[in-house]
């Protein structure tokens, strides 16, 4: 699982690694202890799937304290545009937007 750092402060891209055999594939998308070890302690508890078809666009996610939340996004099959805004005032990164194709 590699952690990778974005333009935009707290913002990361996480790849796993990806086991590929002639069955399919496996990999692990999380690991609490590799969490807690980037991010400090994770408490996941809530876990949401969507489909979306092709050309749909899908949802701005905001929530102020105490409802704010870290998202996890991973793309099944397809791709996705997936842009992020940095709308913390009070942040080094306030107004940058950081986007990727997540497949």
């Amino acid at each position: 699982m590699k952690f990778n750092e974005t333009s935009i402060s707290g913002l990361v891209i996480i790849e796993p690694k990806v086991f590929n055999d002639s069955r399919g594939y496996f990999f692990e998308p999380y690991n609490k202890d590799k969490f807690d070890k980037y991010f400090g302690i994770t408490n996941f508890v809530q876990d949401n799937e969507s489909k979306s078809s092709e050309g749909v666009l899908r949802g701005f996610h905001f929530q102020k304290p105490p409802y704010d939340q870290a998202k996890l996004v991973r793309v099944i099959s397809g791709e996705v545009l997936d842009v992020a805004v940095d709308l913390r005032p009070k942040s080094k990164t306030f107004g940058s937007h950081f986007s990727i194709k997540l497949s």
